[in-house]
């Protein structure tokens, strides 16, 4: 016990500085949204490796191939991601691993696979990073693409395979410490800034007032509905817990009472001249009850915590998109009424 309580303070100190920032190129970032929404309209889960290079402490993603769907039974992944870098390799272009991506709907990213794949990729590739494109969003006109490392805290916690309320206490560990977010940057060549110069002046003058869409219904509905679902898992495992508890409790007051009879018993044997029983005989009755793990109610509740922030950002974006819109309308009747 006391060297879990050691190993709690340890980790508090323990910062993750491996990287500083995330700058991926825009062939990339094109490669990656064009796969997550080619995904998208199939509801199927977007992923892929991400290539590229470490520099000082700055994690650069040059390029970035999509992973083959589960349900070819014939494919070996490994062999297939070996594959694509060393003929990428040939071709002079960044084989080197430092990651993975994955798509993202309504922002419902966090699960225990995530943790998962992100733990074996970060205990074997120290400086690899989770990237996670949101499609949905991204489809509303905010482009949602987001690094996320696993905090020391959530690496100690996979490593010691505990995730019961005393080891999660221990550590420190809270929905807001399992990631950590790393800024990115998206970095294009000259000649591509030149390009997308032009591009915009191309484009029509009623193609660029799409950003005052007050659509906003549908957006709310999915993350309402999306958070009830969430909410409705965290009070069943908080249920399924609080049982836990009364049963721990339950069988406290029926250790209490039997260890009292027994010194009773073991008073009267005394007086007799007789052996008293051993406590250990009582206790053998008493086997401990297995403790429920807390990891899906503690992404549970990291989930609902990142629905909530979604829905208020886009709640404080669509208010000033009405009050824009007011003004605007209000110009216009002054005007007509002139």
């Amino acid at each position: 016990m006391a060297n879990r309580g050691n190993r709690g303070r340890k980790t508090e100190e323990v910062v993750d500085n491996t990287i500083n920032y995330v700058q991926c190129d825009g062939l990339a970032v094109m490669k990656i949204v064009k796969h997550c929404h080619e995904e998208s309209s199939t509801m199927d889960l977007a992923q892929g490796a991400l290539l590229g290079l470490v520099v000082d402490k700055c994690l650069e993603i040059t390029n970035c191939f999509p992973f083959p769907k589960s349900d070819d039974e014939t494919m070996d992944e490994e062999m297939y991601q070996l594959t694509m870098m060393r003929r990428l390799r040939r071709v002079n272009v960044d084989h080197f691993h430092v990651g993975w991506y994955q798509s993202a709907n309504v922002g419902n990213f966090l699960s225990v696979a995530l943790l998962e794949s992100q733990f074996h990729y970060q205990t074997s590739i120290e400086e690899s990073v989770v990237v996670v494109y949101d499609t949905q969003k991204s489809s509303r006109g905010f482009l949602c693409l987001k690094a996320y490392r696993l905090t020391p805290q959530a690496i100690q916690m996979y490593k010691d395979n505990e995730f019961t309320p005393e080891a999660l206490r221990n550590l420190k560990v809270g929905y807001e410490r399992l990631f950590v977010e790393i800024p990115i940057v998206i970095k294009n060549s000259p000649l591509t800034n030149i390009m997308m110069s032009e591009l915009s002046e191309m484009m029509p003058e009623e193609q660029g007032h799409n950003f005052l869409d007050l659509a906003t219904a549908s957006v709310l509905e999915n993350h309402m509905r999306c958070l009830i679902e969430r909410v409705d898992e965290l009070y069943q495992e908080s249920t399924r817990y609080n049982k836990y508890q009364q049963a721990v409790f339950k069988q406290e007051t029926e250790k209490h009472r039997a260890l009292a009879k027994q010194a009773a018993d073991n008073a009267m044997r005394v007086s007799k001249g007789e052996p008293p029983i051993p406590e250990e005989e009582v206790l053998k009755q008493f086997r401990p009850l297995p403790v429920p793990p807390r990891l899906n109610a503690t992404i549970t509740s990291g989930q609902i915590n990142t629905y909530s922030q979604h829905m208020s950002q886009f709640c404080s974006q669509s208010l000033a998109k009405l009050f824009i819109t007011q003004s605007l309308q209000n110009a216009k009747e002054a005007k007509d009424a002139k």
